[in-house]
């Protein structure tokens, strides 16, 4: 199996999720989903106050060979062991999520369009845009409401580690992107992925045939 390779990029709270679950559900089965924030380095060795301050949206912060290494053993057709990241702790834990092989794999996350070699591993590259305010307000939602933060850490967060390194990081990979959409609910953009899809796994079918 060579699965095609799907990229979500985008910044905190553009709406990758929700443009990747609509994926998801369109193909069902044919589709597995990677979460690159479950590749963040585990730290057990540093107390959960440190931990809170590490930041995370830098490219350092991730297993990136790791999650390479998972990728390529997708598109050859064997399962892999995902790490599990738990954001309430600020780290991994010792729980892994079995991950089986697809047609499609998404790779999801702020930064999958940074590293060279996630790229060269994608069939088709996607950055979700958004604006700043509208980002940044579905983060404070998100975060207060499943990770248990609190509104004063996650606007201190922000403004030291999460807005500068979304400009420097984040933004820039968008013009590495195949295509570029201004929200997860963008129908049309949804529309011309689909087809997309659509004609990239006749033609898989069509080859794996003759």
């Amino acid at each position: 199996m060579d699965s095609i390779v799907i990229g979500i990029a985008g910044g905190t709270g553009s709406g990758k999720s929700t443009f990747t679950n609509r994926i998801k559900e369109a193909f069902g089965d044919r589709v597995s989903v990677v979460y690159y924030d479950n590749y963040y380095k585990a730290h057990d060795d540093i107390p959960l106050e440190e931990r809170a301050l590490i930041n995370y949206d830098h490219p350092d912060s991730f297993e990136t060979d790791l999650l390479v290494e998972h990728l390529k053993k997708l598109k050859r057709g064997e399962a892999i062991e995902c790490p599990v990241y738990d954001y309430t702790i600020h780290n991994r834990t010792d729980k892994t999520i079995l991950i089986k092989p697809a047609e499609v794999i998404l790779v999801e996350g702020i930064l999958v369009l940074y590293d060279e070699r996630l790229k060269d591993l994608m069939n088709i590259k996607i950055y979700v845009d958004a604006d700043a305010d509208e980002r940044i307000l579905r983060r404070v939602i998100r975060d207060v409401k499943e990770r248990g933060r609190d509104v004063e850490g996650i606007a201190k967060q922000y403004l030291t580690t999460v807005k500068p390194m979304h400009y420097i990081f984040v933004e820039p990979t968008k013009y590495s992107a195949d295509l570029v959409i201004n929200s997860g609910l963008n129908d049309v953009a949804f529309d011309v992925i689909k087809v997309k899809i659509d004609t990239l796994l006749k033609e898989q079918n069509h080859n794996s045939e003759s």
